[in-house]
């Protein structure tokens, strides 16, 4: 078989290996690991966009590798479809961001950073990848061990502190995953998910409640990484107190939560489902519009940039998940466009935040808050004489990043952030029967567009205190390359995307056809066929 054949396992592979690898040397060889790390996350992103290519060329047809050469649903299989290949971009994207920022300071904080790098890449790739429930749990675990060292990366109190409450709570979360995929597996005899999709119909009537029991604990344990209301109390405190670099990775990991609820919902439980039909879509709704509801209370509440940056991410997580539960093809391209826009916004803002607290005193930001909550008036005790202050290049710059995050997380024209949520509210209001929109529609409409208002007014304030006041005593922050660069990649990735907008559209749609119409993934899996062997030719 030729080594392109197996382009579809690399991305699992070759972090596996190379975090392996690099266990075999001393921590003291940072250098040397550092460089090996770039590669492999390089190769990451090149073999990414292969597969984007690939799965945009074969369209509705979906790449399936038999590991072991055993067919579906007997063996473990692989898909390369148009959503995983775009998930798989996006984590290899935002990886070398994230780690090109690390490379400054932060990879020498603890043991073995480089690593848990890789064998999160591993866990996250495989998640995105495998074709059945039971080995997205295993590499739902591989990810999370690896989150659970990053997340410690650095020692500190608070970091250890909310990285127990972290693990307590996604360990618990796991428990109820298996208990999920055992009752589903109970049910149906498989956990194949194009299999799954096929047996459900027939599930006897006496045995459908508890399939869509199991089928709910299991989008409970997918809701709670997801980071839902209101499973969500743990993100705020971890993700703030996470280093730079691993609270920007974090904002992909909730991502696997919607997408395992957005490959599942339409596969297992939509119009072919029978009595299942539509399961949960209600709930999946207003759960969305709350968690959006909160994260934006949250984002308005919050006066340091790492809770900011924190409660973002459950804004964006409550708009997919409110998105998914639609049930919408519209709805989920414009949700898709989304999720690219504000996980790599997101991601800039978490680096972002390190770079700008350096120039900050704590004790002033307290005395600002309090001044400003009790209504006085620094200016009335000392009148200073200024026309204005003079910002150093590096605030403006550090300034410039700010703005650009702030217009994208509120969804202002003319960026990406707008134009995701401009096509989420276009298709929203588009869903009703007769061109009557439905009140959750219209409930949709009216926190989306409040979410992205106090989103403004909150990055504004932070931004007036933090940029347009007087540097404390001439402080400014000393910023390497290696970690302005990457902030102003992602920034620039979102730029593109709103330049070709229209192809990114494009392929979304795609992607949102195929997934409300999985036919073609069901059958691409089921009849993938096994590589001929010597043995099998000859008939043995």
């Amino acid at each position: 078989m030729q080594l392109a054949n197996h382009l579809d396992i690399a991305p699992i592979i070759l972090p596996l290996v190379t975090g392996a690898f690099l266990l075999l040397f001393d921590e003291r060889r940072h250098t040397f690991k550092s460089l090996v790390n770039v590669a492999s996350t390089l190769g990451l992103l090149v073999i990414a966009w292969l597969l984007v290519a690939q799965a945009d060329v074969e369209g509705s047809m979906a790449s399936v590798y038999l590991l072991g050469n055993w067919a579906a649903p007997f063996g473990i299989v692989l898909v390369v479809d148009r959503l995983s290949a775009l998930m798989l971009l996006l984590t290899a994207l935002l990886a070398n961001a994230a780690l090109v920022f690390s490379l400054a300071r932060w990879h020498k904080g603890g043991q073995h950073f480089h690593s848990l790098f890789q064998f999160l890449l591993m866990g996250l790739n495989g998640a995105f990848l495998t074709g059945d429930l039971f080995n997205l749990f295993v590499f739902f675990e591989v990810l999370l061990a690896a989150s659970y060292g990053l997340m410690l990366h650095g020692s500190g109190v608070t970091r250890v502190r909310f990285g127990m409450h972290y693990i307590v709570v996604n360990l618990g979360a796991s428990m109820l995953f298996l208990i999920g995929v055992s009752l589903i597996y109970g049910v149906t005899g498989t956990l194949n998910m194009a299999d799954l999709a096929v047996r459900i119909p027939a599930v006897a009537a006496q045995d459908r409640a508890l399939l869509e029991a199991g089928t709910a604990i299991l989008g409970i344990a997918f809701l709670t990484k997801a980071g839902m209301w209101p499973l969500c109390f743990w993100l705020p405190g971890a993700y703030s107190a996470a280093a730079a670099p691993v609270a920007a990775m974090f904002s992909i990991m909730t991502k696997v939560g919607v997408y395992a609820v957005l490959r599942l919902s339409p596969l297992l439980l939509g119009a072919r489902a029978g009595d299942s039909a539509s399961f949960g879509d209600i709930g999946l709704l207003t759960a969305g519009l709350v968690t959006m509801a909160f994260g934006t209370i949250g984002v308005l509440a919050s006066q340091a940039m790492a809770r900011l940056a924190s409660y973002s991410v459950l804004v964006s997580s409550g708009t997919l998940l409110a998105a998914v539960g639609m049930a919408d093809a519209g709805v989920t391209a414009g949700a898709l466009f989304y999720l690219v826009s504000s996980t790599l916004t997101i991601g800039a803002l978490f680096l972002l935040v390190e770079l700008v607290d350096r120039s900050q005193d704590p004790a002033a930001n307290i005395l600002a808050v309090t001044m400003e909550a009790y209504g006085d008036d620094p200016e009335e005790e000392e009148v200073v004489e200024e026309v204005g202050v003079t910002l150093p290049a590096t605030l403006a710059i550090l300034g410039l990043c700010f703005v650009l995050c702030g217009l994208l997380l509120s969804g202002m024209p003319p960026l990406s952030g707008f134009l995701g949520k401009f096509a989420l509210l276009s298709a929203a209001l588009s869903t009703g029967d007769d061109n009557a929109i439905s009140g959750m529609a219209w409930a949709f409409f009216a926190v989306l567009i409040i979410s992205g208002l106090f989103a403004m007014v909150a990055m504004l304030r932070v931004g007036i205190r933090t940029f347009w006041a007087p540097p404390i005593e001439g402080v400014v922050p000393r910023v390497l390359i290696v970690e302005f660069a990457p902030i102003a990649l992602l920034l620039a990735l979102c730029v593109v995307m709103t330049i070709n907008a229209g192809p990114v559209m494009a392929y979304v749609d795609a992607t949102s056809q195929s997934l409300h119409a999985p036919d073609a993934y069901i059958e691409g899996v089921l009849s993938a066929r096994q590589v001929p062997s010597p043995k099998m030719e000859a008939g043995l």
